[in-house]
């Protein structure tokens, strides 16, 4: 069956730029035609968490009696569910569930730039539209082969000069513990510089890179159940790459109230879900740093 209505993310993007002209006297200045602005549009990823319960069970856990709220118990289980499905698209390609899924970092942020389509647009045919992935193993051959505590930040200096404009560049680094590990490594405790609010305010461990005129925020992606890749950091430009949700699908409950009855049954069924996609709306500034031999 074909959909009436299929609505999409449009991130508007700026695909050219005005030739600026030297003129003198009675020159004329030129002014021709130029398309300036395209879209990417990017296909909302809905993701649901099923709750279901006896009505004996809510009975038996009510008044003087109650053990736990079960309801409440069941609704906060949901939640962390989705807590992990989130976490583990965040790194996905998006190909799950026959591409359904949402598309992570590993879409947008690839190894292999200059292959498929991204928000709609070929990063074949548009260099303009490719993020940038290093591989410490090759691509820093004066620094070192590997990513440890002499290296890393080298060649973070170099990455973040060759990847910034203005007063535009990635100020926010995503890492593995290898490379977290080797950055902290790199410095001692009276350079180490803690980053203050951000996201170590959320129960991240955060650290601040400085260097070269630049600042970034150092988060580290690991422990139990965690999904980022080894050996990996994402330098992500915060002001391009989003997520976008509907203000009416943010973790909330599916059906209003408890949730909705089956009509011969004494029970309960509710969902908690959520609708988005992570866009980019400028990979200029976007990059990889991964080792493909830390044993280099």
């Amino acid at each position: 069956m074909a959909h009436l209505f299929r609505p999409r993310i449009r991130e508007t993007l700026q695909i050219a730029k005005q030739d600026a002209q030297w003129y003198s006297g009675y020159d004329f200045l030129e002014n021709p035609p130029i398309e300036l602005f395209n879209d990417a549009y990017f296909t909302p990823k809905m993701v649901a968490v099923p709750i279901s319960l006896t009505m004996e069970e809510i009975l038996n856990n009510e008044g003087e009696a109650q053990i736990m709220d079960v309801m409440e118990s069941y609704i906060t289980a949901a939640e962390s569910s989705l807590m992990d499905t989130m976490d583990l698209a965040l790194h996905s390609d998006g190909t799950a569930n026959g591409g359904k899924q949402l598309g992570g970092l590993n879409l947008a942020v690839p190894i292999v730039t200059n292959a498929g389509t991204y928000g709609g647009i070929s990063r074949v045919d548009n260099a303009i539209w490719r993020t940038t992935t290093y591989d410490a193993n090759s691509a820093f051959s004066d620094i070192g082969t590997q990513v440890d505590s002499t290296t890393i930040r080298p060649m973070l200096n170099r990455i973040m000069t060759a990847r910034s404009r203005a007063r535009r560049w990635a100020d926010l680094l995503l890492m593995s513990p290898e490379h977290y590990e080797a950055y902290d490594a790199a410095t001692t405790s009276i350079q180490r510089i803690q980053k203050e609010g951000g996201l170590a305010k959320l129960g991240f461990s955060s650290l601040e890179y400085i260097g070269g005129g630049k600042r970034a925020e150092i988060v580290l992606d690991g422990g139990i159940g965690s999904n980022m890749p080894a050996n990996t950091t994402y330098g992500l430009d915060t002001d391009s790459l989003r997520i976008r949700y509907n203000e009416n699908r943010n973790f909330d409950k599916l059906f209003e109230g408890d949730g909705m009855k089956p009509i011969n049954q004494d029970a309960i069924a509710q969902y908690i879900g959520w609708m988005g996609e992570l866009t980019n709306a400028n990979p200029l500034f976007t990059w990889r740093l991964y080792d493909s031999n830390p044993a280099a």
